[in-house]
């Protein structure tokens, strides 16, 4: 008996060995950030504690920042859920495995082309002298500026759409992995057309992972910086914008405010993380895995 718990202790010791380069990471570049974060944004310069950040971080220029963050998270990541869902239904379904393969590879790579590239891609595209808006005028005589404009809001849901999208498709395959073939022949059998089948039990058991998606896609739009910030500047104000002005901005300088909007957006992106994990958790149930 003391010799197995040896052994176990020894093969305890070894995996915590084996995660040491990891956890020496994650405190040098997680926890031990946050941490500098949180009381940097309770401290004055002066070293006392105050709470004088936050009461100005619910100041209507900050609360505007937060719903226009708010509001661009929450449309993109809706139309990137369903869009993403049904074109990753149709790549799961590709019988090709190779072109199905490929598909899912092209969705890897376009949902990490993101930042400041995708931004000026998009202005080469559609801006004002873009290859596509040059196009339709010469071509149609459809002069889309000002009506559309790139550098709006609705031209940065078009391009947080272009990486929140493929980043679903990735999410979502897996999900229609754990839909067994048995269960569509029992509906089948009971007399289910397509459609209820799907209403019944395909969409019940997908829902999970469409709220974790929809929740991470969130959570991704929610913190983007460069690719807004290239496109509109200081146009229109986004709490990540802010943050950045408030702590390295040469006008509007004020690190105490900027650090403490930074913990308030951490709460929510982390809110957004926890219900991500309980979606796939109980998506994983019904898996089986």
């Amino acid at each position: 008996m003391a010799k197995y718990r040896r052994e176990q202790k020894k093969n305890f010791l070894k995996k915590i060995v084996g995660l040491f380069p990891f956890i020496i990471f994650c405190l040098a570049f997680e926890f031990v950030p946050i941490f500098i974060l949180v009381r940097d944004s309770f401290s004055l310069k002066s070293g006392d504690l105050t709470l004088q950040h936050y009461q100005s971080a619910f100041e209507p220029t900050y609360l505007k920042g937060f719903w226009n963050s708010i509001k661009l998270s929450g449309v993109t990541a809706l139309i990137g859920t369903f869009l993403g869902a049904g074109i990753g239904y149709q790549i799961f379904k590709w019988p090709n495995k190779k072109i199905q393969s490929t598909l899912i590879t092209l969705s890897d790579v376009t949902t990490n082309f993101a930042g400041a590239p995708l931004a000026f891609g998009f202005i080469i595209i559609l801006g004002s002298a873009g290859v596509v808006t040059k196009f339709l005028l010469n071509t149609f005589h459809w002069k889309i500026y000002p009506d559309f404009s790139i550098y709006s809001f609705t031209g940065l849901i078009l391009t947080y759409v272009y990486f929140q999208l493929p980043l679903m498709v990735l999410l979502i395959i897996p999900a229609f992995s754990g839909l067994r073939q048995d269960w569509r022949e029992a509906a089948q059998n009971l007399g289910a057309n397509k459609m209820e089948y799907w209403r019944n039990v395909g969409i019940p058991i997908l829902m999970p992972s469409m709220i974790a998606g929809y929740m991470l896609l969130f959570a991704n739009a929610f913190g983007a910086y460069a690719t807004a910030f290239t496109l509109t500047g200081l146009r229109l104000p986004l709490i990540t914008m802010q943050i950045g002005s408030a702590i390295s901005g040469e006008v509007m300088r004020e690190q105490g405010h900027g650090q403490a909007l930074a913990v308030i957006s951490l709460l929510i992106m982390g809110a957004c993380i926890a219900i991500y994990q309980m979606g796939t958790n109980k998506a994983r149930k019904w898996s089986g895995h």
